[in-house]
């Protein structure tokens, strides 16, 4: 089985399409998604589109905002999510607002959201977007090897290995204490009866100081990052465009922050 795992694809369209051609190339047998699907980017239902053809996919902190209320963010993001969830509630064509089967693509987008579940275990496998202790919003960053009683509470969560997203920040946690960033994997990491946590970055909108979409391959115990380049620009001019989005959502692309 080869399967590659995916997070943060922020309605970033550019990026999804060409990672999934990336996807394509490389002979993989299932597609994970580890949430946020949507927000900060210009197009959200196209993004649900695609990830509603995946083998599994779980729920993100802005997926669930769009539901709800955004609880937390900061003002670009809430005011995102408001136009994202405007954007999930208009008619998909003006010109025609009362065809049924545009219609029941709408409902059928909505359902897929409320639907997605907070975590995803498989064995010894376990599938976040935060983190073990709290799925949907813990964000563990790279310094947090530093802070033992976190690292401590969350590895105990863990059945073996644990993949997630939430920071874009690509690397694997070890149990010992250390963080292996992406770039210092590049022959791949072999899983072996140590905890882990995986965490596989984003689609999206990387924020590693890499501009390249980043997202996992895993294949007979082993991980292997990948990144991909994608028409950043084209995404940066359609966010520009949009004036219900802070510009400042597409310049960060091109420095990968």
């Amino acid at each position: 089985m080869r399967r590659a795992i995916v997070s943060d694809i922020h309605s970033n369209l550019d990026a999804l399409e060409t990672v999934l051609a990336d996807i394509a190339d490389q002979g993989v047998d299932e597609i994970y998604c580890l949430g946020d699907t949507i927000g900060y980017g210009p197009q959200p239902r196209e993004c649900i589109d695609h990830v509603m053809k995946m083998d599994a996919c779980i729920l993100g902190n802005h997926d669930q905002a769009a539901l709800f209320d955004p609880e937390g963010f900061s003002s670009n993001a809430e005011q995102a999510i408001f136009w994202t969830r405007s954007r999930l509630e208009s008619p998909i064509d003006p010109e025609k607002p009362d065809d049924a089967t545009l219609s029941e693509l709408q409902q059928k987008r909505w359902n897929f959201l409320c639907e997605l579940p907070r975590t995803i275990r498989e064995d010894d496998f376990l599938f976040v977007h935060g983190s073990a202790r709290n799925p949907l919003a813990e964000y563990v960053f790279p310094e947090d090897v530093c802070n033992q009683q976190k690292m401590q509470r969350i590895f105990g969560m863990i059945p073996r290995y644990c993949f997630q997203g939430h920071t874009h920040v690509p690397g694997i946690f070890t149990e010992a204490g250390a963080f292996l960033r992406q770039d210092e994997l590049t022959s791949g990491y072999r899983l072996g009866d140590q905890k882990v946590m995986i965490n596989v970055g984003s689609v999206g909108q990387p924020r590693d100081g890499d501009p390249r979409s980043c997202y996992v391959i895993l294949e007979d115990q082993t991980v292997t990052f990948r990144r991909v380049d994608y028409p950043v620009q084209n995404t940066v001019s359609k966010i520009h465009a949009i004036a219900a989005l802070d510009s400042f959502l597409g310049d960060r692309l091109l420095e990968g922050r």
